[in-house]
């Protein structure tokens, strides 16, 4: 039996093996569909001009790693933060900034893009906190990817 403490998401695994059997080939250079800059939540102005009415993704650091086709998939068009709700500190920032794309910036939409891991939730919980204490509603869609970057679960949260 396999002995780990601390949260689940730090538990090492290795895709090594798992990854050998890749052949989809890569032509040419991908171009980054980032838009906008800092994109690290406590850094963020979040009535920034790239906000407004903006379509925002808000993703846990360690979803673009996952995911093979993340700028293309699930950045492209929209403005981006990042956190990591196991690591930073001060997230109640994150909840304010959060109400503030809501009500001030009138985004449009909100995506949250999680891992699977436990801890990941955190940043769902926050942002749907904020939606529940905003002026405002928006559509809030969460995304929940495996840790060798497969999408477990994609939905609508409850308004």
């Amino acid at each position: 039996m396999e002995k780990f403490e601390g949260c689940p998401g730090s538990r090492e695994m290795n895709f090594k093996n798992s990854n050998e059997n890749n052949t989809e080939p890569t032509v040419g250079n991908i171009k980054s569909q980032l838009t906008q800059w800092p994109i690290q939540m406590h850094l963020i102005n979040p009535t920034a001009p790239y906000y407004q009415g903006a379509d925002v993704l808000l993703t846990a650091d360690c979803v673009a790693y996952a995911l093979g086709d993340f700028h293309r998939d699930y950045l492209k068009d929209k403005s981006i933060a990042i956190a990591c709700p196991n690591l930073d500190q001060g997230q109640d920032t994150y909840l304010e900034k959060i109400k503030s794309w809501i009500d001030e910036a009138k985004i449009n939409t909100l995506t949250v893009l999680i891992m699977q891991v436990p801890c990941c939730g955190g940043l769902l919980n926050l942002a749907q906190q904020a939606a529940e204490g905003a002026t405002r509603k928006v559509p809030v869609k969460y995304v929940v990817v495996g840790v060798q970057g497969e999408i477990l679960q994609e939905e609508w949260a409850a308004a």
